[in-house]
């Protein structure tokens, strides 16, 4: 679906053809965008349901619990994920265990619903990790780590979803082993060259591809309204790639979009560019201030637009009493502990780990590199028998 005669809408909001299934007020009101899309909520089950919500208010705990262990000196750095829940939920049920994720560094919900250890994400932002998971080991789902140059991942998996294509991985018809791949990015990143280098390559080799957009309004400061004229899902249309905008804060809506996209991908239809409208609601990451520039009444807008409450409202409707919902906050606290518990147990590697992986063989000069380390360091442990002066450092012997 490609969209047209939106030249008035704003690239900060949604326009006349977004798809949204839940309403703010949390009700099923389809827009008539959505008509499409709503055969793959059929199958959806209150069980189906309950798992979106369940998933939603647990990150979003460990998210807090996260972001307050930054701020008592156990992690570096911790880059917020609140508010942007449901369509990270909604998207990373929507693809299949054969289908390949690259995330950005905010998509913590999508790495665990793929069987990533929220720990392994911690001891990234940690810094006792060079990648924190393996994403070959079957049970991280295929799920590669998380990219800190932001706007890379985009070309990195436009390349390996070419790798899907020419290796006759997908499009054969079958449900159960066709491939895609789904890249996760911003709206900052969406303005960088990587990603438009990404659209040339995805829509020359008709990529199995999906591009998952989050427009949470700010790349780090700078908004949307400055970073383009138009709505973001339009951006893909010239280079030939179909774009689609989304209520990111509607689950139902980014399950359906993102499952009619990945199959048409799988299917050979190519590349597509989904928009999810959502909020960052806190800051860019830790090391950031929003209030420098973003104003309380923004945040209040977006904050009565919030993806949980909104699932809430249309499962309490639905009939899941409210014992449920209690359940389910206990079940994040419990989570949140068990992070915040196992952070602390957390044991820094020793510094030689810098030298490991660095060569699929022995290396001459990397094994040269460990041998000065290891003699440097020992130059530390002072010797009684040879009193230094104060403040004196000892040096190692042989070159650096």
């Amino acid at each position: 679906m490609s969209a047209t005669n939106d030249r008035s809408a704003s690239p900060a909001g949604l326009c006349a053809q977004t798809v949204q299934v839940l309403n703010e007020a949390g009700r099923f009101e389809p827009t008539d965008a959505a008509g499409e899309f709503l055969p793959y909520l059929d199958a959806l089950t209150d069980d189906d349901l309950g798992r979106f919500y369940r998933d939603m208010v647990v990150v979003r705990r460990f998210d807090l619990e996260a972001t307050s262990l930054q701020r008592q000196g156990q992690l570096a750095l911790w880059p917020p994920s609140s508010g942007q829940e449901a369509a990270q939920v909604g998207s990373a049920h929507a693809a299949r265990p054969q289908d390949t994720i690259f995330p950005s560094y905010r998509e913590h919900v999508v790495a665990t619903i793929r069987g990533v250890d929220p720990l392994d994400i911690v001891r990234v932002m940690r810094g006792v990790t060079n990648g924190g998971w393996d994403p070959a080991d079957p049970k991280n789902g295929n799920m590669r780590v998380y990219t800190l140059v932001l706007g890379t991942q985009a070309l990195h998996a436009t390349g390996y979803a070419m790798g899907v294509k020419l290796d006759g991985a997908t499009g054969k018809g079958d449900p159960a082993s066709d491939q895609a791949v789904i890249v996760y990015f911003g709206d900052g990143a969406s303005s960088e060259g990587d990603v438009s280098e990404a659209f040339v390559f995805a829509a020359s080799y008709q990529t199995p591809q999906v591009f998952f957009l989050q427009n949470n309004q700010w790349a780090i400061s700078v908004p949307v309204t400055t970073q383009s004229r138009v709505p973001l899902y339009r951006r893909s249309g010239g280079f030939g790639i179909p774009g689609i905008q989304v209520d990111g804060n509607d689950v139902l809506a980014s399950y359906a979009v993102t499952a009619r996209q990945l199959d048409a991908a799988r299917g050979g239809h190519g590349p597509s560019l989904i928009e999810a409208v959502t909020y960052r609601m806190g800051a860019h990451t830790t090391s950031d201030d929003p209030t420098r520039y973003r104003s309380s009444d923004e945040d209040d807008h977006w904050r009565g637009r919030d993806p949980i409450a909104r699932m809430r409202a249309f499962l309490s409707a639905r009939g899941f009493p409210a014992g449920w919902f209690d359940e389910i906050d206990e079940e994040a606290a419990d989570y949140a502990a068990d992070v915040r518990r196992r952070t602390l147990e957390i044991v820094a590697p020793v510094a030689a780990t810098i030298f490991d992986h660095v060569y699929s063989e022995p290396h001459a000069g990397v094994a040269e590199q460990r041998a000065w380390l290891e003699r440097y360091e020992k130059s530390f442990e002072l010797d009684a028998a040879e009193p230094r002066t104060a403040g004196q450092r000892p040096s190692a012997q042989g070159g650096a």
